[in-house]
């Protein structure tokens, strides 16, 4: 006899002895509670090594509890997460640009006629008031076509005493001429006037009123005379005024006037002037922030070189650049000093309604399936769920969020691991960092 088959059949055995007869000491040494060897030895009699009163019948009922306990079902895995608590707080929050200065007016002063500069040229960066001359033109024959022309329109304004007096003659003949063919009517009614001087009292009329209508129109072509001298006069005179360029406004020049002896075209440069008080501070409000700005809002700035300056909001524009999306704003400086240029760059923060944010690290942030910006927080049932938030500013401690509760615990660790309805074992730090 083979020894492999006896050996196989032993075992063979003894397996379907420990799995009808012993099953809940398999079941204990299964769980790593150790095998009973005693219970094995004789289930009637209590363990060698087991404490005092306890019986096999005993630790049986024990394993039973133990493998009930352990038949229960287990709670749902949680995922491990840093938190922070954190609460709401006012902030001001200003509408915060970059921009520059920008003068109030600036105008390129050109000529409208042609001539010979005979004025003494201003150097750039002096200062000129409403009025002064900036560049005077040669008048050549032009005062002499002045004249021409003031001679012509009192020329013209003279021959209306002679043409109202012809009208007043012609007048007075009809009105006798009316008379007669009245007088010669009714006397050919009683046969004392022949038909013959009655036909000629009606020419006479009737001549009369040809004069009163040569007469009439001899008077309206003397006032279409004066008319016509009048706006030759006037066209003469606009010329003289073109010879002189003034300041339109008090201001700084930006570049020389006209050197003297230069001859001028329609359309030449005599000079440019600016007007720096006040100054204007232009800036571009994304189209997020629009809503914020409000006309005579105050606002400040401070430039390049360090220095501070106040204004208020001027102008708001209702329409957005194509490009860029934003809106232009300006607000009006006092520069009475002249001390602010032209052009320099500003930071520009305009006076907003405050509102309640949450100062967030960056790294809390996050994306949720569809895009949004976001943070995940813990809820009261411990599980995550995602809020979206409005972005109002970045700073170098963090980024300031609205559109949250007031008080939350946020995630700062591990949100990208959980999704809403997770539950989450939190652990809580004191400070938020980045």
């Amino acid at each position: 006899m083979r020894l492999i088959p006896v050996l196989t059949a032993v075992l063979v055995m003894a397996s379907l002895y420990l799995a009808v007869f012993e099953r809940d000491a398999l079941m204990a040494f299964a769980r790593g509670d150790g095998f009973d060897l005693a219970g094995l030895a004789d289930p009637a009699e209590p363990a060698a090594d087991a404490p005092a009163g306890q019986t096999a019948a005993g630790a049986q009922e024990q394993a039973q509890e133990q493998e009930q306990e352990d038949a229960q079902p287990q709670g749902p895995q949680r995922i491990a997460v840093v938190a922070f608590h954190s609460a709401a707080r006012e902030i001001d929050s200003a509408v915060i640009l970059r921009g520059e200065t920008e003068a109030a007016r600036q105008v390129e002063m050109r000529a409208e006629t042609s001539g010979q500069v005979v004025s003494e040229p201003l150097r750039k960066g002096a200062f000129v008031q409403e009025g002064d001359t900036l560049c005077r033109l040669d008048p050549g024959s032009r005062e002499a076509s002045a004249a021409e022309a003031r001679a012509r329109m009192a020329e013209a304004e003279a021959r209306v005493p002679e043409a109202q007096a012809r009208l007043e003659e012609a007048r007075a003949r009809l009105e006798e001429a009316e008379l007669n063919a009245n007088a010669a009517s009714r006397l050919s009614e009683d046969g004392f006037a022949s038909q013959t001087r009655v036909a000629a009292t009606k020419a006479a009329v009737r001549s009369a009123e040809a004069s009163v209508q040569a007469a009439r129109s001899q008077l309206e072509s003397v006032q279409a005379g004066i008319q016509a001298a009048q706006a030759a006069v006037d066209a003469t005179e606009t010329e003289l005024r073109r010879l002189v360029i003034e300041a339109p406004f008090a201001g700084l020049l930006e570049s020389d006037t006209a050197e003297l002896g230069s001859l001028m075209q329609p359309g030449a440069l005599c000079a440019t002037i600016i007007q720096l008080d006040p100054v204007r501070l232009v800036g571009f409000v994304p189209e997020t922030e629009v809503d914020r700005v409000e006309l005579g809002a105050r606002a400040g700035a401070r430039l390049v070189s360090g220095r501070e300056v106040m204004g208020r909001v001027s102008f708001l524009s209702r329409a957005a650049d194509p490009t860029t999306r934003t809106f232009r704003v300006e607000i009006t400086v006092p520069n009475a000093d002249l001390s602010i240029r032209d052009g320099q760059t500003a930071e520009i923060l305009i006076e907003a309604a405050g509102a309640m944010a949450h100062l967030l690290p960056q790294s809390a942030l996050t994306l949720d399936d569809g895009g949004t910006l976001g943070v995940r927080v813990v809820t009261d049932e411990d599980t995550a769920k995602f809020l979206p938030v409005t972005l109002l500013r970045d700073t170098v401690d963090g980024v300031w969020l609205t559109g949250l509760p007031e008080a939350l615990d946020v995630i700062v660790l591990g949100q990208e691991y959980v999704t809403d309805g997770v539950p989450v074992a939190a652990t809580f730090r004191e400070e938020a960092t980045q």
